[in-house]
């Protein structure tokens, strides 16, 4: 292999490090089996939640998992294989994608890293059951909003009967 070549390997592998570093989550997908209008809808859903989608090769993004520190994602970094980076929502990319799943039955999510923790497939199925950030927020503030409700319409009710 030329120096040049080295060198543009070198590069990409940094970039994929840095992309890591600063990943929330990292899902990877086994993509064989979709088509263009398919994988063109998955990739719109993922850019509306700030999700870098790219298909990269599978020896530098092991060479950029194991300098960040990931390792024993070798078996998952075989065949074709799609990454998505969040950097904001940890759990955006593996929800996203276990839909997707769902839809084209050919595609699978193969695993990925979640606030620092390697997952294998299974643990990225479950992560993509949470709820959205937003989500969980609105059901807490339900969760705090009930008693308080409750309790404003039993003393309406004890105001009614007095009166």
């Amino acid at each position: 292999m030329s120096r040049k070549a080295i060198e543009l390997k070198s590069k990409q592998v940094d970039e994929i490090l840095d992309k890591v570093k600063r990943a929330k989550g990292v899902v990877l997908l086994d993509y064989r089996g979709i088509n263009v209008e398919q994988d063109t809808a998955m990739r719109n859903q993922l850019r509306k939640e700030n999700i870098e989608y790219k298909v990269l090769k599978n020896r530098l993004v092991l060479r950029a998992f194991n300098q960040a520190g990931y390792t024993g994602l070798d078996k998952v970094l075989e065949g074709p294989t799609a990454v998505a980076f969040s950097f904001d929502d940890a759990t955006a990319p593996a929800r996203i994608l276990a839909e997707n799943c769902k839809k084209v039955q050919k595609i699978s999510m193969k695993g990925g890293i979640v606030e620092g923790q390697v997952m294998d497939q299974n643990g990225i199925q479950a992560v993509a059951s949470i709820p959205s950030k937003e989500v969980l927020l609105s059901q807490l503030l339900g969760l705090l909003t009930s008693p308080m409700r409750s309790f404003a319409v039993a003393i309406n009710e004890v105001a009614k009967q007095k009166a």
